[in-house]
């Protein structure tokens, strides 16, 4: 599943951890937040991304944890914030050719291979 940020970007559900949450707790958060999925299994951590951008006159430094999480219930249906362009279930091919960044793109395959063997 990829939302579709405000400049037409897919990517994955994220956001800034909160006092006191771990990184795992905050990706839980965010995807019931941004994505509406309340019923989530953390499956495994895949890795973390660092990136740079620019907030107004300042450049901003963050770092990204990312995790294999599963959907744990069929007909809880996927649900974007207004901010928003789109929100949707993708094939794994669909979402490795709409993904807007590398970075994300190598952990979907760390996570491809996580799940043909089996290695949560």
């Amino acid at each position: 599943m990829l939302i579709q940020d405000s400049k037409n970007r897919w990517t994955i559900p994220k956001g800034h951890i909160e006092p006191g949450e771990t990184a795992k707790e905050t990706a839980i958060r965010e995807i019931g937040e941004e994505a509406g999925l309340h019923h989530i299994s953390v499956l495994s951590w895949l890795g973390k991304i660092n990136f740079k951008y620019r907030r107004q006159d300042k450049l901003v430094l963050m770092t990204t944890q990312v995790y294999l999480v599963r959907a744990l219930d069929n007909h809880e249906i996927p649900t974007k914030e207004k901010w928003m362009n789109g929100i949707r279930w993708f094939s794994f091919s669909e979402a490795l050719d709409a993904i807007e960044y590398e970075d994300i793109e190598k952990l979907m395959l760390i996570a491809k291979k996580k799940i043909r063997t089996g290695d949560f």
